[in-house]
């Protein structure tokens, strides 16, 4: 995992990011309806996969949706298993 990567919200793109190195970034993408954030897909560069990077990026992106307020529907395969085992943002769950 990386200690000091941060997650944030790039909605020109639609998508939460995290810089990983050399220029990449795993990404969570979205949509909104509402006051409701739908991930719909979860992206991490090949060669860094198995390393709780995704995990990293989900944590990240359910707190920054917890702070704004929001309520999150995961449709990504990845962000449903992750809500799944993480009750600690069950109460952000809808869907």
């Amino acid at each position: 995992m990386l200690a000091n990567a941060i997650v944030e919200d790039n909605p020109t793109f639609n998508r939460y990011e995290m810089p990983i190195a050399d220029g990449l970034i795993a990404a969570a993408y979205y949509r909104t309806e509402g006051h409701i954030v739908i991930l719909t897909h979860t992206e991490v560069p090949f060669q860094y996969s198995g390393e709780g990077i995704c995990s990293q990026l989900a944590r990240g992106v359910f707190d920054i949706i917890r702070e704004s307020g929001r309520k999150v529907m995961p449709t990504c395969t990845f962000m449903v298993k992750f809500a799944g085992q993480h009750p600690e943002y069950s109460d952000l769950i809808v869907g």
